[in-house]
């Protein structure tokens, strides 16, 4: 893993602080951010060295050893950057989705709109398999988006395979891990644990949630490693799937109350020129092409930082 300095690992947690800010959004995913950010490959790598092996290595050769062949420092930074925006910006978040809704899709919108260009150049060689993989890595993010919402469950083992398909979702560009747990009915089981402290519900979400970042992480590097153009075609067709999800203007045709958040679980994209209220369409398109251009803003100086790198 190459060498950084402090200010770049201030940079990588302020990559994990926008990871975690995208989290917070329901169907917006922090791997969108990590694939943008250019951490994404090395993101799976570092937690695929997670393993048995690496304990042993500790125990054998000490931490110094230990820690730097898990990327330590890496995770470290990406990780507490992702808790620092969880619980700073969880608050902003919540209002700005109950209060300036259009806004906010908005700009995720035009952020996941102008990741799909940058994700899809990083494509180095086009062929039939590679755009079938891209149709069919769409039509699977779009079906997500369009699943009815299953009903509450708490048995363990379900609540287990929760914690694991959540987290995948949550490392999985395109879709997120908030609205997995909706879409399986265990959003309101685990948000009640929490409040109530129910450590035997949140501990096994935790294991599930573990068991699944493992092993997705042994998958995709599997994949990066075999079949990189073709992942990433996957990947870019998770993203432009969930465009659906983030639409800024929805008809919302059925809410379901989880304690004290009321969460919209069927809605239908409309035109702004028939949506139901101020449509904001002048700010809407502004706020979109902000984020929109801010992707490859901070790609140019992503860029430029890589190229001084490999001068000096």
């Amino acid at each position: 893993m190459e060498k950084r300095t402090l200010l770049q690992y201030l940079l990588l947690t302020l990559k994990g602080m926008a990871m975690g800010a995208a989290d917070l959004v329901p169907g917006v995913s922090g791997g969108t951010i990590a694939l943008i950010a250019g951490i994404y490959e090395e993101l799976i790598t570092s937690i695929n060295q997670i393993k048995p092996a690496l304990f042993i290595t500790w125990r054998k050769e000490g931490f110094s050893v230990f820690w730097k062949k898990l990327n330590g420092n890496f995770l470290l930074s990406i990780f507490a950057g992702i808790f620092i925006s969880i619980f700073s910006l969880a608050k902003l978040i919540s209002w700005l989705l109950t209060n300036q809704p259009i806004l906010l899709w908005s700009f995720f919108f035009g952020l996941v709109l102008a990741s799909i260009i940058l994700v899809g150049k990083s494509i180095k060689k086009w062929n039939y398999g590679v755009v079938l993989v891209l149709l069919l890595g769409t039509l699977v993010a779009y079906f997500i988006t369009i699943l009815p919402p299953a009903e509450n469950t708490a048995s363990f083992p379900f609540l287990f395979l929760s914690g694991a398909l959540a987290v995948c979702a949550m490392i999985l560009p395109g879709v997120s891990g908030a609205f997995i747990l909706v879409l399986l009915g265990s959003y309101k089981t685990v948000l009640d644990a929490v409040h109530e402290r129910d450590f035997k519900i949140v501990i096994t979400v935790a294991l599930g949630a573990i068991f699944g970042l493992l092993s997705f992480a042994r998958l995709l590097k599997w994949m990066f490693k075999n079949y990189k153009n073709s992942t990433l075609a996957l990947l870019t067709g998770f993203i432009l799937g969930s465009l659906n999800k983030i639409w800024p203007w929805k008809k919302v045709l059925e809410y379901r109350d989880y304690g004290d958040k009321v969460i919209p679980i069927k809605e239908k994209n409309i035109s702004p020129f028939i949506f139901d209220g101020d449509p904001q369409l002048s700010y809407a398109i502004v706020i979109a092409l902000t984020g929109f251009l801010l992707i490859f803003i901070l790609e140019r100086i992503a860029s430029k930082n890589n190229s001084s790198s490999s001068a000096t």
